[in-house]
């Protein structure tokens, strides 16, 4: 995108001049789905369609923040709070302000120096509710923001930390690190293999050859914090209380299948084994999908990303008819490899690693099942594998 026409929309907005464009992408997640709360393995990327942000200082204490994404024509609006308000924003249309609020709250709080305010104006281009983590991209965009106007010496770890906090604490959804850590660490044609409960990670080239990912939008919104998100959470962790009655672990992402299998009679409750059953799975299924890249075998990695989808609707129960819709026909289609929910899931997107001389074909025979049986139409998406946060 052209950062003139970021500085020009920012002029629109506030009668002046911006000083920095800044840009922090979304994230796709290859495999490793409900894992990270769980402290297990995931495997995402940072991809080309995210955040932008146009970054203006004050002399006074305010904070004044515009989005090109709420703002309606009839209802837009500039928010503004100070630099030493701490409470998050209660009013309904003013809630998405939090993900940048609780960053510039929380740096506070460590002690770093944040002494005047500024004008911040974002355009975002993730489909609301998409399951690309719209929300992460913003916290990473705050915090980098933050840290280059600021000066403040933190390291990019350490912001992907606070971006967890905020989504949180400050927002309350009970995710995991993973979002933030693969927003925020990504590096252009390389995926991250991440252990959630150490925050051990490297990279690995994302060699598909022939293939290519696409990226199918269901175009169903849905807000995770109201979801049965924090639910899963929960069951998860009722789950590992139970096996603590002979187990000594803290995350179902401790446990291999086996050991599972041998204790599921503590859990003694059909939903809570089928939640704890998808954890430990997937898990599992991460890291043969880390074995089947380093050997080339896009064939297995296809089949684990399958074998995630049916996991993550049978045991998991968090797909819903629009994603089974979308992954169960991609399946069908000629010269698809794999296909599976991605994000939280309810809503949001689907992966597919489809031949490059087959995409055009599998976005339209898609395409068209999912409109006669959904009613709308979803989006398809080509996105390249970038670098995290950086100002343009």
């Amino acid at each position: 995108m052209d950062k003139q026409q970021f500085l020009a929309e920012y002029q629109d907005v506030f009668k002046e001049p911006g000083k920095d464009v800044f840009f922090s992408p979304g994230r796709i997640n290859v495999i490793g789905e409900h894992t990270d709360y769980n402290g297990g393995h995931v495997f995402p990327c940072a991809i080309s369609i995210g955040t932008y942000g146009v970054y203006g200082p004050r002399e006074d204490t305010t904070v004044a923040i515009y989005s090109a994404n709420s703002a309606k024509e009839e209802d837009s609006k500039v928010i503004t709070f100070d630099i030493n308000d701490t409470e998050p924003q209660s009013a309904k249309d003013e809630k998405w302000v939090n993900y940048f609020k609780g960053m510039l709250v929380y740096l506070k709080q460590r002690g770093f120096k944040i002494d005047h305010g500024f004008n911040l104006y974002i355009h975002g281009f993730l489909p609301y509710g998409s399951g690309l983590s719209s929300s992460a991209s913003i916290e990473m965009l705050m915090g980098n923001i933050l840290k280059d106007e600021f000066n403040l010496d933190i390291d990019e770890i350490e912001l992907v930390k606070l971006g967890q906090k905020t989504e949180n604490d400050f927002v309350g959804l009970n995710s995991g690190i993973m979002d933030q850590f693969a927003v925020g660490m990504g590096k252009e044609n390389n995926a991250i293999y991440l252990d959630c409960n150490t925050l051990e990670y490297k990279y690995l080239p994302l060699e598909l050859g022939d293939y290519e990912i696409v990226i199918m939008s269901t175009n169903k919104n849905h807000s995770l914090a109201g979801s049965k998100y924090n639910e899963r959470v929960q069951e998860c962790e009722e789950a590992v209380k139970r096996l603590n009655k002979k187990l000594d672990i803290n995350k179902l992402g401790e446990l291999d299948s086996d050991t599972f299998d041998q204790y599921t009679y503590l859990i003694d409750d059909d939903t809570l084994i089928r939640r704890a059953r998808h954890a430990v799975s997937e898990n599992e299924r991460t890291k043969k999908a880390i074995d089947a890249m380093e050997k080339g075998d896009l064939e297995e990695l296809g089949r684990l990303i399958n074998a995630s989808h049916v996991s993550l609707k049978y045991d998991y129960e968090v797909t819903g008819k629009e994603l089974d819709t979308l992954a169960e026909n991609a399946w069908d289609q000629p010269g698809c490899l794999g296909a599976r929910m991605v994000g939280g899931g309810f809503a949001g997107s689907a992966i597919a690693i489809v031949k490059k001389s087959e995409a055009d074909n599998f976005k339209k025979n898609v395409g068209k099942i999912y409109r006669d049986k959904i009613g709308y139409d979803a989006s398809f998406y080509d996105a390249e594998v970038v670098d995290g946060p950086h100002k343009l």
